[in-house]
């Protein structure tokens, strides 16, 4: 089999590029190696630069059953000072709390409809490179080769590893748990983010579903002050710290089983490409170093490989101008995030962030867009991004 393009995995950066591959009237072949709709640990969250690439590949929230858009967050200091930082209203979405198993399978719906053959429950067990092209074995297809390759597979990529490529004993930046919960008070109905001193300069969270339901979890640094080892024990009592506890409501109660995963965070260390294969989403490490937010950097570098290759050239070319566009978009902002997660590892220090940024109406809304990803991390550290109308935006998703 062969195709202009291969597409290995089917999560949102995947999705994403084989969408626009498509679309540009190349043959794509996307495979995955599981079967959608599939359960993905994640917080569920969609930040306004998610949104907006949502929005840009066509994905409908009508299609999405559990679609819950969120109108701002309840931030509570480590001393248990808490103010709420609202989102703009009437001018569109800037948040939302989806079920990953849904939004997933509707993006991949996307690449479907689009005119990519979408292959699920297909593993790659083997890819080698001879500079020009790409040639894959996958469980079920057989042989298939590719002018180029989009390896959106994933913190532990088969790709990555299969090239020889892979960082043996890396386990991501953080670590995270989370879990549904039930049957949970009117509190619940906000999105709460608790930075609680031990968990520093990680943060455990409350995400808002519909039908009385959340996303409950907390994320820690790997090689924090907490070892890994001992995240199960603070799980275990999570649910019952009495400040999210008066949030969830005394008949809220976890369903289903808890999860946990590691985060990869280093978009400014990643081997990006190799030879034809590009690297994107957590298989690049993009997601945000001070949140965790993953899925607004998987569309976006999905989306750059995607653009990066319909602009042609042999392989070298390619490489050298994803890691060109992907150092633009991402590696400033993932430095800032470097320099305020430091910030908030100190208890002291975390307790006056959040007070000043709730100093005054003003700060407020525009540290809820900032801190929802509505315009960059870094913008104001760097000139050759700014613009008319950067801090002022309308949301997505308008009437």
């Amino acid at each position: 089999m062969r195709v202009d393009v291969a597409v290995v995995g089917g999560g949102p950066a995947g999705s994403a590029a084989a969408t626009i591959l498509a679309r540009a009237g190349r043959s794509v072949l996307l495979i995955d190696k599981a079967t959608f709709p599939r359960e993905k640990c994640c917080g569920d969250g969609l930040t306004t630069l998610a949104l907006r690439l949502c929005e840009q590949l066509g994905l409908k929230p009508d299609q999405i059953s559990g679609w819950q858009p969120v109108d701002g967050a309840v931030m509570h200091s480590p001393s248990g000072w808490a103010t709420t930082f609202p989102l703009p209203t009437g001018s569109g979405q800037f948040a939302a709390v989806v079920p990953r198993a849904e939004l997933d399978a509707a993006l991949l719906d996307l690449a479907d409809t689009a005119g990519a053959d979408v292959c699920q429950d297909s593993a790659l067990t083997e890819i080698q490179t001879d500079g020009g092209s790409a040639t894959l074995a996958v469980d079920g297809i057989g042989e298939v080769t590719a002018g180029a390759v989009v390896a959106a597979d994933g913190m532990w990529s088969p790709t990555r590893r299969a090239l020889g490529l892979s960082d043996d004993g890396y386990r991501g930046e953080w670590h995270a748990f989370r879990q549904y919960v039930s049957d949970v008070g009117p509190a619940a109905a906000d999105l709460h983010v608790w930075f609680q001193a031990d968990l520093l300069p990680g943060y455990a969270w409350s995400f808002p579903l519909p039908d009385g339901r959340a996303n409950v979890g907390f994320g820690v640094l790997r090689g924090g002050r907490i070892p890994i080892g001992e995240t199960g024990a603070i799980w275990s009592g999570l649910l019952e710290r009495p400040e999210i506890r008066e949030v969830l409501g005394a008949c809220a109660v976890p369903v289903g089983r808890h999860t946990a995963w590691p985060i990869p965070a280093r978009i400014s260390s990643a081997v990006l490409d190799h030879g034809p294969v590009l690297f994107a989403g957590d298989a690049a490490g993009a997601t945000d170093s001070l949140t965790g937010e993953g899925i607004g950097q998987a569309l976006l570098t999905g989306t750059l490989a995607a653009k990066a290759i319909l602009a042609g050239g042999p392989p070298d070319s390619i490489g050298s101008r994803y890691r060109q566009v992907v150092r633009r978009d991402l590696v400033a902002d993932h430095r800032m995030s470097m320099v305020l997660q430091r910030l908030m590892s100190n208890a002291m220090t975390a307790n006056g962030v959040v007070r000043l940024a709730g100093a005054t109406a003003w700060t407020r809304r525009n540290f809820a867009r900032w801190l929802f990803e509505d315009y960059p991390r870094a913008l104001l550290a760097t000139p050759r991004r700014w613009r008319r109308g950067a801090l002022s935006q309308p949301g997505t998703y308008r009437p």
